[in-house]
């Protein structure tokens, strides 16, 4: 993935600094912008917490610690498709790590990751909720149980054609 520039992004720099003003004399702002500026950008860039940090003048440490302990926060970029691969108990013990290496496999990403062609992200996530359907993964909304590793290349295909 290439470089973000924040230079580049003039409208949506625009949208961040209203975002921003509208935040700033209120109490405890940082967390509804960086909520924003996330759905502004896809994610938080490094220049993105940068500029926030000088516009609220505090400490770009202190963005990137509250952008990295907060599970709905990312400070990279995301891919077009998100899969969920669930690690909860009952998807692991029937098998969803073999999951999670066959995804693996295919994409070419660990889990965190996003492909070089920002297509697919790998998460590797906790309890989804379908237990009964182990082991699950979603891609996106769409939910996939009882999976087997052979099942993994046919399910991205679908995806990969999009």
């Amino acid at each position: 993935m290439s470089r973000f520039i924040l230079a580049e992004h003039a409208e949506k720099l625009a949208e961040l600094n209203r975002i921003i003003d509208e935040y700033k004399g209120k109490e405890g702002p940082l967390m509804p912008i960086l909520t924003k500026a996330q759905e502004i950008f896809g994610y938080l860039p490094y220049e993105v917490q940068a500029h926030i940090a000088e516009a609220l003048d505090i400490p770009i440490s202190d963005i990137y610690g509250v952008a990295t302990f907060y599970s709905q926060f990312s400070v990279k970029p995301k891919g077009r498709y998100k899969i969920g691969v669930c690690m909860g108990t009952a998807c692991y013990v029937k098998g969803s790590q073999l999951i999670l290496n066959e995804l693996i496999k295919e994409l070419g990403v660990q889990p965190g990751d996003t492909t070089e062609d920002g297509r697919f992200t790998l998460e590797a996530t906790r309890c989804l909720g379908a237990c009964g359907l182990a082991p699950v993964m979603m891609i996106n909304d769409d939910v996939y149980g009882r999976l087997k590793p052979e099942d993994i290349k046919g399910i991205l295909d679908k995806y990969r054609d999009k």
